[in-house]
């Protein structure tokens, strides 16, 4: 993985030097809140309900073992013993003290990381594929591209204050785990039809308030030209887009009322004046960067899975969910899933990141990967030490077997920490984990997606979601609105990309189970053989989902209570008589 060099290690250092004596002046009172929120901001500090939050950048998903064990060092002495992974491949501790801020930045830099950037209107953590460099169906990796981003778009003079926020993903497998077409760019590598490296541009893409799918914008860039034709992008945005309503200054908008065709024209129009003249790349600085992301040293040897582990039915069963194909022979990734029942998903305990440190040494080579769907996974384990590492996950309570089913739920922090929330998100997640807590039946329903959002602002990616749940506020009361068939660009989800429907009109937090439940019972009844959740949805529509939830039978089926019955609150009885 990417080792800092001096200029890096200046960077950071020097940053936190320079944020010491903002957060000093702060507390001293010669800096207003007004004057020190956009400086924190763009050290990752947010001010939540409860305590200052702080979110720690993990570039395009990597994390070494002695940064696992800083990362555990910090949960234990500056919150309450654990974090939170988050969708972007980054982590959150929740419970810290502002004054203590400085010191965890420069803890964070003795071992090559940081907070730079991680929020503030300028272009967030470069995300990518959780399985780059290890993925059979990969066409090219892109951690080295995803790197030359990174540095390019630290502290770019043009692009740090932009209108709004700016996500950029990059894929290079067949299978888009990044999902970048709900990104405001999205970079996925291809090959032309003379085997030449470029991408395909995807622009506008985004949830929140206005979920959009990207539209593909140039259909191959040969890769030597992605730094000056991404900068073309940033400066018609950063030219055109909104600064008067902060509702309306995401790109997605922009492009909408451009139209996507007049977008790129202009943004070809500006590449045309910079293609030759700044900003690209060479071979040599490719292969530069490049040599950070070379092979381990495999063992050719290596066996395959010890066949008398094959008798051990429950590690098949989570080797089923948990374990991924390898390029190398002899070799799997491992998903470990950090959404065990009770617990809220995407956290981790300070042992548990100190376990997977040492895993991640004793298993692999000592990296660590982090995923979109807030679990971690060890990319280079011995397929003879599966059944070993397996039983040691599961002592430390990461070897859940749900990986890509209904209880490996994606979520935010919700009104239990974040003062955005309209609604909690993880006492919903902890309730529909209790409820479908049967491997069994999970497994026999295969891959499917469940994303909760607190608010519209989608930190829990609910548009994407084969079931989508966002929680809103009605009079002061906390609601959930349901929405299914949203789509990733995964091959769980069909290899499609698309925004989710809602329903109809939404429910109280002690109905959301049964609703799940109705759901699943609809899907049930009306599966092909082996079809998935959101194969059914998009086969038949949304209506008999619909219909099954609020009451109306499938044929030859007897009709449900109204949703609210069984739990009979007068929250649950209010929502019928919206609902009627």
């Amino acid at each position: 993985m990417y080792l800092y060099d001096t200029i890096d290690r200046t960077l950071v250092h020097e940053r936190v030097a320079e944020y010491r004596d903002q957060l000093r002046r702060f507390l001293a009172g010669e800096l207003g809140e007004d004057e020190f929120r956009p400086l924190r901001l763009r050290n990752g500090l947010y001010i939540q309900r409860h305590a200052p939050m702080l979110r720690i950048a993990v570039p395009y998903g990597l994390l070494s073992g002695a940064q696992l064990r800083k990362l555990a060092h910090i949960a234990r002495r500056y919150d309450r013993g654990y974090g939170h992974m988050t969708t972007r491949q980054n982590i959150q501790f929740n419970w810290i003290k502002l004054e203590e801020t400085a010191d965890i930045l420069a803890e964070l830099a003795q071992v090559e990381m940081h907070a730079i950037q991680t929020s503030g209107n300028c272009i967030r953590n470069i995300t990518s594929d959780e399985f780059a460099g290890i993925a059979p169906d990969e066409i090219a990796d892109p951690r080295a591209l995803a790197e030359i981003l990174r540095q390019w778009s630290t502290f770019h003079p043009e692009f740090n204050w932009l209108p709004r926020k700016f996500k950029i993903a990059i894929s290079g497998a067949r299978e888009d785990r990044a999902a970048t077409a709900f990104h405001d760019i999205g970079l996925y590598l291809l090959r032309g039809a003379d085997g030449a490296l470029g991408f395909r541009v995807l622009v506008g893409g985004g949830m929140g308030r206005t979920p959009m799918v990207g539209s593909v914008i140039r259909e191959f860039l040969p890769w030597q030209q992605v730094l000056a034709y991404v900068s073309s992008i940033l400066r018609v945005y950063n030219l055109h887009g909104r600064r008067d309503n902060i509702y309306k200054a995401r790109i997605k908008i922009l492009v909408k009322a451009l139209g996507a065709a007049e977008f790129a024209r202009q943004v070809d129009a500006e590449f045309a004046h910079v293609v030759d003249a700044e900003d690209t790349l060479t071979q040599a600085e490719l292969d530069r960067v490049s040599a950070f992301f070379t092979a381990p040293a495999y063992d050719a040897a290596a066996a395959d899975i010890d066949p008398a582990a094959h008798a051990d039915r429950a590690f098949v069963r989570w080797a089923s969910r948990s374990v991924r194909a390898h390029k190398q022979r002899g070799y799997r990734a491992v998903v470990l899933s950090l959404k065990p029942t009770g617990i809220a998903p995407g956290d981790i305990t300070d042992a548990q990141l100190d376990r997977v440190a040492d895993w991640s040494e004793r298993y692999g080579f000592g990296e660590v990967r982090v995923s979109h769907e807030q679990n971690l996974i060890l990319p280079d384990v011995r397929a003879d030490q599966l059944h070993a590492l397996w039983l040691e996950a599961k002592a430390a309570g990461l070897a859940t077997a749900n990986i890509g089913l209904l209880t490996d739920i994606i979520a935010c922090p919700g009104g239990d920490f974040c003062s955005l929330a309209n609604a909690k998100s993880i006492p919903i997640a902890q309730a529909i984990q209790e409820r479908f807590d049967d491997l069994d039946y999970l497994h026999d329903l295969g891959e499917l997606n469940l994303n909760i959002s607190g608010c519209i602002n989608s930190c829990g990616h609910h548009h994407v979601g084969h079931i989508g749940i966002l929680g809103v506020d009605k009079d002061g009361a906390e609601w959930y609105q349901v929405s299914i068939g949203g789509a990733d660009g995964s091959l769980p989800s069909g290899g499609r990309s698309a925004v989710g429907r809602i329903i109809g009109p939404s429910f109280s937090a002690v109905d959301v189970p049964e609703v799940i439940g109705r759901l699943i019972d609809t899907h049930v009844a009306l599966r092909a053989d082996g079809e998935r959740f959101v194969d059914t949805v998009q086969r038949v529509g949304i209506e008999p989902f619909k219909a099954r939830v609020y009451g109306e039978p499938l044929a030859g089926t007897p009709a449900d209570p109204p949703i609210g019955a069984v739990a009979g609150t007068p929250v649950a009885r209010r929502h019928n008589e919206l609902a009627s």
